[in-house]
């Protein structure tokens, strides 16, 4: 896996780049995985329940939501990877998180599913050439490689694990 170079990506990815300390991807994904463990171990079923305003997600709704992007991120790199030519969609994170069912469900199933989801993502890019990383397509009619939607993933789960901490008030160590 390669280095990052998020100055041309627009302001929403780049607010994700932003969040990633590291500019070696295998770093990035093999520093996150404390932080992963430390976050699901400190939140109890009833604590994932807890919304820190009307409106907002639930734990357990972010945690999905954490799902669900992850999922739609790596179909976006393996389909760069792959030489796809169409512009792929952009998704409407709120309305996932309505049709996601997510307060339905434990919160030890859902850090399970991502724990897997994780898993899956970490071999798609360790099966990716050099040559594979640095393909380019399109989503939400942004040119991306597939290099940086790896940064885009570690990102945007610490984008979260932020929030978590501040608005959550979840005490854990990053």
């Amino acid at each position: 896996m390669s280095n990052l170079s998020p100055t041309s990506q627009p302001g929403f990815f780049r607010v994700y780049l932003e969040q990633v300390a590291e500019t070696d991807l295998t770093a990035a994904f093999t520093n996150q995985s404390k932080k992963i463990k430390e976050l699901f171990s400190s939140i109890s079923e009833e604590q994932s329940t807890f919304a820190y305003a009307a409106g907002k997600w639930t734990l357990k709704e972010v945690l999905q939501h954490l799902v669900d992007a992850e999922r739609i991120f790596t179909y976006r790199a393996l389909c760069f990877a792959r030489q796809e030519t169409a512009v792929l969609p952009s998704f409407e994170e709120n309305d996932y998180a309505a049709a996601s069912n997510a307060n339905g469900r434990t919160w030890e199933d859902l850090t399970t599913e991502f724990l897997t989801v994780r898993q899956s993502t970490l071999f798609l890019y360790k099966s990716f050439t050099p040559g594979m990383l640095a393909s380019i397509g399109k989503a939400s009619n942004n040119a991306l490689s597939v290099n940086e939607i790896g940064f885009l993933i570690v990102g945007h789960f610490n984008h979260h694990l932020r929030i978590i901490k501040e608005r959550y008030l979840i005490d854990i160590d990053t």
